[in-house]
């Protein structure tokens, strides 16, 4: 039986954003006694970089117009870059619940920049679904979820959250030209390529001081974890689900984010299950399934 391309497309994009919700996380338990955000987002990069262009020797060789790359050093600096040093040094400052409140304006930015430099149509559904979605992840995480307490800047955490949702916003409306002209594995190949450029003098000093030798297994798991489930797969499955479905659809599912990472804290029991997280929930699916649903444009 052959599969849906956009059912295909949609579990890409729970999927990713189910490891998303996990890392907030696992990231923050990492920094800054582990290692540093900007060695921690050096490490993500080439990791990612390795693990691209390793896959792409299994696949045909892409020939990149000259036109494009500009556009894919664009992709490269707002996706692989200042996305993920402000998410991270945010991260560092702040609190995983505090980066999960700011992202949640991802979708609405995404909503107004697709309308203005995509000429996406925007359907009454859409917008609903989206607005549902935003009401039932801040009901989760204002009145939900637990805080942490190791934040030494959250004022200037969150200012650098707000940074990290411009930035990754900006990344879905340029790519999306490109995914119908280039596999997935080329784009990504060459974003990591130049992400790791960039990357260098930002971060190799605070990745060389790691003293990775003396790390113990648990910590080398979790940044295994960080650098291919959170970079490697989610990347991937996120440009894939591109191919099929439109920017501001991508955005909705990272209101999943919150309740994925409660399931997830449920299930190693670090937190239980309460009715506000339920009806939270249902706000959460009900906006995603309307967000998601196929109309003569999507």
């Amino acid at each position: 039986m052959k599969l849906n391309p956009r059912a295909l497309a949609l579990l890409a994009a729970t999927v990713a954003s189910a490891i998303y919700g996990i890392n907030h996380t696992i990231a923050k338990g990492l920094m800054p006694e582990i290692i540093e955000p900007f060695g921690f987002i050096f490490l993500r990069i080439s990791g990612a970089a390795i693990l691209f262009w390793l896959v792409s020797l299994f696949f045909p060789s892409e020939k990149i117009d000259r036109r494009d790359w500009l556009r894919i050093l664009a992709c490269a600096f707002f996706g692989m870059t200042l996305n993920m040093l402000m998410f991270f040094k945010g991260l560092s400052y702040s609190t995983p619940i505090n980066s999960s409140v700011v992202i949640t304006i991802v979708p609405v930015l995404i909503l107004i920049m697709s309308a203005v430099f995509l000429k996406e149509k925007i359907t009454w559904k859409k917008s609903v679904g989206i607005f549902l979605g935003l009401f039932g992840t801040l009901l989760l995480i204002f009145f939900g979820l637990k805080t942490q307490v190791n934040a030494s800047n959250i004022p200037l955490g969150n200012i650098l959250f707000i940074i990290n949702a411009i930035s990754y916003s900006a990344y879905l409306i340029i790519v999306k030209p490109l995914v119908s002209k280039y596999s997935s594995i080329t784009l990504m190949k060459w974003f990591f390529l130049f992400a790791f450029i960039i990357n260098i003098p930002i971060g190799i000093n605070e990745f060389l001081s790691v003293e990775w030798s003396q790390l113990e297994q648990d910590s080398i798991l979790k940044l295994s974890f960080v650098v291919i489930g959170t970079t490697f797969f989610t990347y991937l499955f996120n440009i894939y689900a591109l191919k099929q479905l439109k920017p501001s659809t991508i955005g909705a599912f990272i209101y999943l984010q919150p309740i994925l990472a409660t399931i997830f804290a449920v299930f190693v029991g670090a937190d239980e299950l309460t009715p506000l997280r339920i009806i939270a929930a249902t706000f959460i699916f009900l906006g995603v399934y309307l967000s998601t649903r196929k109309s003569k444009s999507t």
